[in-house]
């Protein structure tokens, strides 16, 4: 990205806001937990989640990242702040730390390729309203930012950040309400891009195909992109009439925490490098693919040394399909020197609260 900024960009690549969960992941084990029994997992880690998936898979391709954020004054708190802002370079200028207000938490079990979730937490006090009001730096001047829409409410942030001539890439969770009303995503009008997963866009436009509701989602967004699971990601730009489908990488999944975060991240990515449409989906899927073969959300997300590791390797296993090779042929002038990439496998270190930071 360094070559691609001018002297007049705003000063962040990306902007995000929202909560910050302590993430304690449980893996290894061999199926779910049983009531009135102990199960024991073969692995475990600790690290920020939440929106803080997001904030560390932008930072490690690379993007310039702010984040909005309420974090307890306990240590989970501290120890995510620290996380954050000097493990991965994150900037925290619009955050906050809130006294008496506990950290929320997030306890994930992983198992047969899939997670099973508890957490716990409260809101943060009602005058912490930095995200909306004229809080110090917000909201931050960036090139993009990442939000998450909310059926039936706006973010007054979001249309404000859209004026000063900021890119919003919006994703969605599930609709709790049953209603499934694209009128009530009504902040979809200042996205340039909009990434449901196929059952969300399925359900929001009514569509009997995932590729049909990529199309139906352009009359309300330009750029539609739907992931399909085991099959890929669609996208359609509705102001070029351009459409790319990319089948995904198969790996064996360790962890899927995060993985949807950091497929946006790694789209993201690609759309502020101005690559084809092709090669955005192909890169998204690439990074997703990597991280949930780690455990942990912002653990796994991959860097450009895992990246680059990957590249290296695909092309010197025999039998690879020339054709799939072709597909990632764009990452060769963008990964590091083949002296620069630690060996693959990788198995990034896994922060555990009771340590301290070394040096």
């Amino acid at each position: 990205m360094a070559a691609l900024r001018t002297p007049g960009d705003p000063p962040w690549d990306v902007y995000l806001t929202g909560t910050v969960f302590l993430d304690i992941v449980f893996t290894g084990l061999d199926s779910a937990p049983v009531r009135g029994t102990e199960s024991w997992a073969r692995g475990m880690g600790s690290s920020p989640g939440g929106v803080a998936n997001m904030a560390t898979a932008l930072a490690r391709l690379g993007l310039k990242t702010s984040l909005a954020a309420a974090f307890g004054d306990d240590h989970y708190g501290e120890y995510c702040w620290d996380a954050l802002a000097q493990g991965e370079g994150i900037d925290l200028s619009p955050s906050r730390t809130v006294p008496g207000w506990h950290s929320p938490v997030t306890v994930s079990m992983a198992y047969e390729g899939e997670r099973t979730m508890v957490s716990h937490g409260h809101e943060p006090p009602a005058d912490l309203l930095f995200r909306q009001q004229n809080a110090p730096g917000h909201p931050a001047r960036a090139r993009a930012a990442v939000a998450s829409l909310t059926p039936g409410k706006r973010n007054p942030w979001i249309a404000r950040a859209a004026a000063e001539g900021t890119r919003i890439f919006a994703d969605v969770g599930w609709d709790d309400t049953g209603a499934w009303d694209l009128a009530g995503l009504a902040d979809l009008e200042h996205c340039e891009a909009f990434l449901p997963n196929a059952e969300e866009a399925r359900r929001y436009t009514g569509a009997d195909s995932p590729r049909a509701a990529a199309h139906a989602l352009t009359e309300y967004v330009p750029l539609a992109v739907v992931t399909l699971g085991s099959e890929g990601a669609y996208a359609v730009d509705g102001r070029t009439g351009e459409s790319a489908e990319v089948p995904a990488i198969a790996v064996e999944a360790l962890d899927p925490t995060g993985a949807g975060d950091v497929f946006v991240a790694g789209f993201v990515t690609g759309t502020l490098a101005d690559w084809p449409l092709a090669d955005r989906l192909a890169f998204a899927g690439l990074t997703a693919a990597l991280s949930v073969q780690e455990f942990g959300g912002s653990l796994s997300a991959p860097g450009w040394s895992e990246i680059g590791a990957w590249w290296r390797k695909v092309q010197s296993v025999p039998g690879q399909d020339p054709a799939a090779l072709r597909r990632y042929a764009f990452l060769e002038g963008l990964v590091p020197e083949e002296d620069q990439v630690r060996p693959w496998p990788l198995r990034r270190a896994v922060p555990t609260i009771g340590f301290g930071r070394a040096g």
